[in-house]
């Protein structure tokens, strides 16, 4: 009985440090680029939402759970230009300086296989973890559209651990007025019996306590809101931290190069703060010294 709760537990642990660190959107029943043109008119169906979110800024987050299927996707009107986030996003070289402020992130590196470029990401835990005890997967990179009007990309790895699979990261942008630009990113993976046990034997135990953004009913007045949990609170809080780690490197692009790292850690951490409820995991002083530690590392040759 020790043996296999043992096994458990270390399937646990290798499953949900990919499951809770990847911002990769759906498979191919999942979130897919839907062109510049349906992008300006969910822009203009989201903007109500937009002026009255409940994030303090004009952002939805919205997600969905399917059979073997979990998707969550943010839509947001950010003060960036479009052309600065296209020439930012549409290369594969920056998405590691994206990728390694989320906390699961333990070391990212930029490859090429078959000439597609590839964003081979280590994940794992929480906490401060050597390379090789993280999970390695690894993404393609596709520059589905770059025009002046339009940028959509695609980073997707069709295998993750355990029975887990076809994870793809979405993003999507549109100029907007005033030098903004409206976005949207998407993350989703499929999953098996396997994994699906795992994630509830984790949302009943250690994350028993966890919670997503979206309400699940309303309240009275003075009564605080009640939040979505389970399955569909986990990815509501990696999508959210995803996209707050697209936004802090783009806020940081305009630093001098010396000063963008530590600018991008501090904004990350930031803004996760602000919906400590959600995301809140470490203390600030914990975070910013494991990201220098592993910012360093990845800086080092292969």
């Amino acid at each position: 009985m020790l043996r296999d709760s043992s096994f458990l537990c270390r399937c646990l642990l290798a499953l949900l440090g990919a499951l809770l660190a990847l911002a990769m959107g759906a498979a191919q029943a999942g979130t897919q680029a839907s062109g510049g043109a349906a992008l300006r008119s969910r822009f203009a169906a989201t903007q109500p939402l937009l002026v009255d979110s409940p994030f303090g800024g004009p952002l939805v987050l919205e997600s969905t759970e399917a059979p073997r299927l979990l998707q969550g996707d943010v839509y947001a009107l950010v003060d960036h230009p479009f052309a600065a986030v296209s020439a930012a996003l549409a290369n594969p070289d920056r998405w590691c300086d994206v990728m390694i402020l989320h906390l699961n992130t333990k070391h990212c590196r930029r490859g090429v296989e078959d000439g597609v470029p590839q964003i081979e990401l280590r994940v794992g835990k929480k906490h401060d973890q050597p390379v090789a005890a993280a999970s390695l997967v690894a993404f393609g990179f596709r520059a589905v559209s770059a025009t002046p009007e339009y940028l959509a990309v695609e980073l997707q790895a069709p295998q993750g651990p355990f029975d887990t699979h076809d994870y793809r990261i979405l993003f999507e942008a549109i100029p907007a007025e005033g030098g903004r630009s409206f976005i949207h990113m998407g993350y989703s993976f499929g999953y098996g019996a396997i994994s699906r046990m795992a994630m509830q034997v984790y949302l009943s135990t250690i994350a028993r306590d966890k919670v997503g953004f979206t309400t699940t009913a309303r309240t009275q007045p003075g009564e605080p809101p009640a939040y979505i949990g389970g399955i569909r609170g986990l990815v509501e809080r990696n999508t959210m931290r995803y996209y707050l780690a697209i936004d802090a490197y783009l806020g940081a692009a305009s630093a001098p190069p010396a000063q963008q790292m530590e600018k991008r850690l501090r904004a990350w951490f930031d803004a996760t703060e602000k919906y400590a409820r959600q995301l809140h995991e470490v203390d600030r002083d914990e975070y910013l010294a494991m990201k220098r530690r592993e910012h360093a590392r990845q800086q080092q040759p292969q």
